[in-house]
């Protein structure tokens, strides 16, 4: 098989984006080509404002864009001329039907295959690069192979994407590894090998691994279900360090240094988010029960009951601690994006603390310094959230700032593990806030013992910092968060 010269991406998002600016930089021989139905999108990517925040990414693309990496919405030419085309379109959870709320929504795929089988011209091969459950390259080449010309052959190869957003780029440069999976023919090799040599214009090749299709798709889904298994793992011991005064940081320490555990992904919080975890070890679910293995889908789908648990009991804690009611009272959210460096706000936990709150009568303030006002309301009245928009719109207020947001209110809540949120000038913060000022930290990432001794009662996931006398626990949300520690008052 001939050395690939063009590329073409179908889908401008998180991953195509990224994935297709380091390949155009590493690869200045070969022309890239990004290309999206959104033409807001594919702007953006041509401005000097991308549609995405990502440390390092703009210097790629502005290196690149012009040179060897464009943008289009120009898809058939892009799929006529390429040689290799990575399909990099979004894979949602279906919000409908069979499998609702389990099973990933494959329609953009679907008609990404019915485009290329149809406009294309020449032998291509087409790498699946969005997260997709096993079996699906095999769905993807049944189309290709049914609708292709007589002069067109494919090679539906699997080449799933391990970023962590925040760090994509990174990633991109040293990943730990690279998936390539195929078929066991002369034809499937020698197209696994074309994208291997791709790869490995940067990276040496015993970090490229090749295997089959199946193994290559369920490699995906089974390395973030055990990522989130460990969040969860460690979120269901922090509400045991908080009832019995254990510190849930040395209990982490302490467990990660054993080299069976290891000690990344032991960090408790008040849950995971993003796009990739939930949807993840949901489809992981619906493929075990979709293959009669109830227990196994009953085990991954508890990780995911853990994490929503976790919401939930650090957000009866807010309100418990507010002396069993937030009705008409301001809580400052920091941070909305799922994590730090990333503007990406997909299942992030602060979604789901602002709709408790709210749902309480709460006035709701956010602050977060990479995620916009319009992005946020977005998210608070999505109609899977159940929340009223009218609702939303009297009692969630935007801020552009840190200090305006949380000035005149009753607690502040860090839900995002932002940096500045730890060089906050906090005295200031303290004489602008409603006595008793609580801080409530979901991240573990601020200075307990400072806060406390400034006059702040404290109250942090799997730790016991305050000390005083228990206010009386009520439960608030759910009978499954009766076990809450009680509160402690600072005086």
């Amino acid at each position: 098989m001939s050395p690939v010269k063009r590329i073409a991406c179908i889908g401008a998002g998180y991953v195509g984006g990224p994935t297709c600016s380091i390949i155009a930089q590493k690869c200045p021989h070969i022309q890239v080509h990004v290309v999206d139905l959104s033409q807001s999108r594919i702007d953006a990517w041509n401005s000097k404002e991308l549609p995405i925040y990502e440390p390092g990414l703009e210097d790629v693309v502005l290196e690149c864009r012009g040179r060897n990496l464009f943008f289009s919405t120009n898809i058939d030419k892009a799929i006529q001329e390429a040689d290799l085309i990575f399909i990099s379109v979004n894979t949602p959870t279906k919000t409908y039907g069979l499998g609702r709320g389990r099973a990933p929504d494959l329609k953009y795929i679907e008609s990404a295959a019915r485009n290329i089988a149809n406009v294309a011209s020449g032998n291509k091969i087409i790498v699946e690069k969005s997260t997709v459950p096993v079996k699906a390259a095999e769905s993807v080449q049944r189309i290709l192979c049914s609708n292709q010309k007589h002069d067109v052959k494919f090679q539906v190869l699997s080449n799933p994407e391990f970023l962590a957003e925040g760090t994509a780029i990174r990633d991109l440069l040293n990943p730990d590894r690279v998936l390539i999976g195929g078929e066991e023919t002369k034809e499937g090799r020698a197209a696994i090998d074309a994208l291997a040599e791709i790869y490995e214009n940067w990276l040496p090749k015993d970090k490229i691994i090749k295997l089959n299709t199946w193994s290559s798709e369920l490699s995906k889904l089974a390395a973030n279900a055990f990522l989130a298994q460990r969040i969860s793992s460690i979120n269901a011991i922090s509400a045991i360090c908080e009832a019995t005064g254990a510190d849930v940081d040395e209990v982490s320490f302490a467990v990660g240094r054993d080299s069976r555990i290891g000690s990344k992904f032991l960090k408790a919080s008040v849950g995971f988010g993003g796009s990739c975890f939930q949807k993840d070890v949901l489809n992981l679910v619906y493929l075990a029960e979709a293959l009669h293995l109830p227990e196994v889908a009953a085990y991954w789908h508890q990780v995911v009951a853990m994490n929503e648990y976790q919401r939930k009991r650090f957000t009866n804690r807010i309100i418990n601690c507010l002396f069993n009611t937030v009705t008409g009272k301001k809580i400052s959210l920091l941070g909305f994006a799922f994590k730090k460096n990333t503007g990406d706000t997909r299942e992030s936990a602060s979604i789901y603390i602002a709709k408790y709150l709210v749902d309480e009568g709460a006035n709701v303030a956010i602050y977060d310094p990479k995620v916009t006002k319009e992005q946020i309301m977005i998210e608070l009245t999505e109609p899977e959230l159940g929340l009223d928009p009218e609702r939303v719109e009297k009692l969630v207020k935007i801020y552009e700032d840190a200090y305006t947001c949380i000035d005149g209110s009753h607690a502040l809540v860090v839900c995002t593990e932002w940096d500045e949120f730890k060089t906050l000038d906090y005295e200031l913060i303290y004489k602008r806030m409603l006595k008793p000022a609580f801080a409530f930290d979901g991240r573990l990432i601020l200075d307990h013992k400072r806060l406390h001794d400034i006059g702040f009662q404290v109250e942090v996931v799997g730790k016991v910092i305050s000390k005083g006398y228990p206010l009386p626990l009520t439960p608030t949300l759910a009978p499954s968060s009766t076990f809450l520690p009680p509160c402690k008052s600072t005086k």
